[in-house]
């Protein structure tokens, strides 16, 4: 019994010590890994999910372990921080916009934050360009030694304004996180698609393009049809909000059609428009999900179902609970 006690502190210390902690005890969180893979399909998180709770990459981590999260999407602006990239010295700081403003229409800028928004975009290419990465590297170490694989990157690095140099630093990037793939909102431009393709298929890494409620079965035709590294990353709960011809029996048909080109999935409980579109806890909207994890159980997909939290964190709870608690459901739905 000593010699087992012994053999685990061991390991436990060895654990610390590989991901560059000191031994503390309120770091037991370190020393249970995650496994959030059921009936062998990868269910994975955004970590967009814990927007609500402040955080770096260490704490990232730490979410991802107590939510028994085995696989990730990483977002990008936590990642970048620990590589170094340049802090804002003038943040535009948006308030909430005035009343009768339409729904998502932005506040209008003045031509001075619009040249400190410039300004600083520029310095941030400049650093993406250059960066090292080494510190992507050590990221990968320290998730993959907790236990938590990263399977797609997401740097607000891919948009039409940004340069090939900025757009091969993301892929760069993924590949040294471990990923797979990058993900982006999907480009209204077909030449960007094109631009993407074609670098994502330089650097072998591949472009997964997420929609909203504008998702149709045809959406992603073109940048498919351009280059092999262009995918899906496709959010099943916006597609049910869309409504209209978007239906359970579409959206199933849509995932086996298109199986072998979707890099990531998306997976929340939206509600169709007849019932108010919105976002609510996983088994209350009419997003399918049971039929869509059954159906990635059943075809052995190999993509990830993602865990992408959006619906409203209940009083006396936090996203790392509701998280927690989605994982949950897909577990009972899949062993």
């Amino acid at each position: 019994m000593k010699n087992t006690f012994l053999r685990r502190s061991f390991f436990a210390v060895s654990l610390l010590a590989l991901l560059g902690y000191s031994f503390n005890p309120a770091l037991n969180w370190l020393l249970s890994k995650p496994n959030s893979k059921f009936g062998g399909v990868q269910i994975g998180a955004i970590t967009y999910s814990f927007r609500s709770m402040p955080h770096d990459v260490d704490k990232l981590l730490q979410f991802c372990v107590e939510s028994n999260i085995s696989a990730i999407e990483l977002m990008g602006d936590p990642t970048e921080e620990y590589a170094g990239k340049p802090k804002n010295q003038n943040p535009i700081r948006m308030g909430p916009p005035p009343a009768g403003t339409p729904p998502g229409q932005r506040p209008q800028l003045t031509d001075e934050q619009k040249a400190q928004i410039a300004a600083y975009n520029k310095q941030v290419a400049e650093w993406r360009a250059t960066v090292s990465m080494d510190k992507f590297k050590e990221i990968r170490k320290k998730f993959n030694a907790a236990g938590v694989k990263i399977y797609a990157y997401k740097p607000n690095a891919f948009g039409p304004n940004n340069s090939d140099a900025e757009v091969e630093y993301g892929l760069k990037a993924a590949k040294a996180l471990g990923a797979t793939s990058v993900t982006l909102e999907m480009p209204t431009d077909a030449a960007q698609t094109q631009r993407l393709g074609d670098l994502g298929a330089k650097h072998k890494v591949y472009i997964g393009y997420h929609a909203h409620t504008q998702a149709t079965d045809v959406l992603w035709d073109v940048a498919l049809a351009q280059s092999p590294y262009n995918s899906l990353n496709l959010d099943c709960g916006h597609y049910i909000a869309a409504g209209g011809k978007n239906t359970k029996e579409t959206l199933l048909a849509l995932i086996e059609a298109k199986h072998d080109r979707i890099t990531s999935m998306h997976m929340k409980d939206r509600t169709t428009p007849e019932h108010g579109a919105g976002n609510l806890e996983w088994g209350q909207g009419d997003t399918p999900i049971k039929e869509i994890l059954t159906l990635m159980k059943t075809k052995k997909y190999k993509f990830p179902a993602t865990v992408e939290l959006e619906y409203a964190v209940p009083t006396g709870s936090d996203a790392v609970k509701e998280v927690g608690k989605c994982v949950e459901f897909t577990k009972k739905i899949l062993m």
